[in-house]
C-alpha cells in the first residue's frame, strides 16, 4: 500500500472500509441465488437468528435474494441467553416477513451435561459456585505482547465479583461444555434444512472467519457464508442500508454464551471490533505497525503486538478449518468436488492461512 500510506502521504483511517452497500447487496444476492439453486440444489435457506447484526444481515440478504417464503429463521435460546436474544430475533423475523420458529435448547443442553460439566470445572476454582451464580471467561495477555491466557470471572447472588486465572484443564472443560450450545443449535438448523430441502446459512463476518471465532461443527458449520468476506464495520453499514431495526444496527457484538454479559473483545479479540477491523485490513494490505498505531491511538509496540496476536490466532486455528484429512486421495470423488468448489468460489485446500476458524470457545494460543 505504498501508494496510500507512509510519510507525507494519506493517513490510515476507517474510510478504507467504506463500500458501496447497494452494489454489495446486489452482488451477494446474485451469488446466493446461484449457489443455493445451482451449486447446492436446494429450495431455500435456514438462518439462526441471534438478534445480532451478523445473523440479521444474513437473513435480510437471503430474503431479498430468495424471497421471504424461502427463508426460515430459527431463534434458539437457552438459560444463559440474554433476554434480548429472543426479542430481537423475533423483531428481525417479523420485520423481514419471514417464517420463524422459537425453540428452547436448554432442556437438551441439560440432558447432555452441558451445564453440569461447566459447573464442575468452575467449582474446582471457586468451590462455593452454585445456583444463581453467574460466570464468564475473559482473555488477557495478547495486547501486551504476551501469550494469551484466560481468567474465570464469577458473580455471587449478592453481586460480589471474583476473578482468577484458569488452569488449562478447567479452561478446556468449560470451553468444551459451552461448545455444546453451538453444536446443538446447528443440529436443529440442519434438521429443519433437511426436512425442507434448504441450505444452512453461516453468519461469520470476516474478522470472525479470519480469526477463528466460531466452533467447529457448531456455528462454523454451514452450506453458504454470505458475509465472510466483509469486515464487521461493513456488516453494520449493510444493516443500515437494508433498513434493519435501529436496535440491531446499534447493538454491540457479544458472545451470548456465558451467564454474565460479555463483549467479544473481553473473550477473544484484543481490541473492540472497530479497531480490530482496521488492524486486520492494515495487516492484509501491508501497512506497517508504525502507520497503524496513530490510526488506532496506540503505540507502535502495541500495534506490533496486535499484528502478532492476529498471526498467532491464524496459526492456532488453521487445523480446525481443515476438511477431514484423507490418508489417500479418492480420485473418483476429487474431480467432482474440485468442480463444485470452483463453481462456488470455495477452495478446499491447500488452506490459505488467512482462512482460520473455529476457535470461538477454544482459542488456542502459541
Amino acid at each position: 500500500m505504498e501508494e496510500q500510506f507512509g510519510a507525507q502521504k494519506l493517513a490510515l483511517s476507517t474510510s478504507v472500509l467504506d463500500i458501496d452497500c447497494a452494489e454489495e447487496t446486489a452482488k451477494i444476492g446474485r451469488q446466493m441465488v446461484r449457489i443455493v439453486s445451482r451449486v447446492l440444489h436446494h429450495r431455500g435457506v435456514v438462518v439462526a437468528l441471534s438478534g445480532g447484526v451478523d445473523s440479521s444481515v444474513c437473513a435480510a440478504l437471503a430474503v431479498r435474494a430468495l424471497g421471504p417464503q424461502r427463508v426460515l429463521g430459527l431463534v434458539l435460546p437457552e438459560k444463559d441467553s440474554s433476554s434480548a436474544t429472543t426479542r430481537l430475533g423475533r423483531l428481525v423475523a417479523d420485520y423481514l416477513g419471514m417464517e420463524y420458529r422459537v425453540e428452547d435448547i436448554g432442556p437438551t443442553l441439560e440432558a447432555i451435561g452441558c451445564y453440569r460439566w461447566r459447573d464442575e470445572a468452575i467449582r474446582s476454582i471457586f468451590p462455593e459456585y452454585g445456583e444463581r451464580w453467574l460466570s464468564k471467561i475473559v482473555i488477557a495477555g495478547g495486547a501486551q505482547g504476551r501469550l494469551n491466557y484466560f481468567n474465570l470471572v464469577v458473580q455471587s447472588p449478592d453481586g460480589r465479583t471474583r476473578e482468577q486465572r484458569l488452569p488449562a484443564k478447567e479452561y478446556l472443560q468449560i470451553v468444551a461444555a459451552t461448545n455444546f450450545k453451538q453444536r446443538i443449535r446447528k443440529t436443529l438448523e440442519y434438521f429443519h434444512a433437511d426436512r425442507l430441502n434448504y441450505a444452512v446459512v453461516g453468519t461469520p463476518n470476516r474478522l470472525e472467519y479470519d480469526q477463528g471465532f466460531f466452533v467447529k461443527n457448531g456455528d462454523g458449520s454451514a452450506d453458504i457464508k454470505p458475509i465472510a468476506h466483509l469486515y464487521k464495520t461493513q456488516v453494520y453499514a449493510l444493516a443500515r442500508h437494508l433498513g434493519l431495526p435501529g436496535e440491531v444496527c446499534s447493538a454491540r457484538p457479544t458472545t451470548d454464551t456465558y451467564s454474565m454479559p460479555q463483549g467479544q473483545d473481553e473473550f477473544y479479540f484484543v481490541l473492540p471490533y472497530e479497531q480490530m477491523d482496521l488492524a486486520l485490513w492494515a495487516l492484509n494490505h501491508g501497512v506497517s505497525p508504525g502507520e497503524l498505531a496513530p490510526a488506532l491511538g496506540i503505540t507502535e509496540p502495541q500495534a506490533e503486538h496486535v499484528y502478532a496476536d492476529i498471526r498467532s490466532k491464524r496459526r492456532a486455528t488453521v487445523p480446525l478449518h481443515l476438511p477431514p484429512q484423507l490418508i489417500s486421495a479418492v480420485e473418483e470423488i476429487a474431480p467432482a468436488y474440485a468442480s463444485l468448489s470452483s463453481a462456488s468460489g470455495f477452495d478446499p485446500g491447500p488452506l490459505r492461512l488467512v482462512s482460520a476458524s473455529c476457535g470461538r470457545k477454544n482459542p488456542r494460543t502459541e
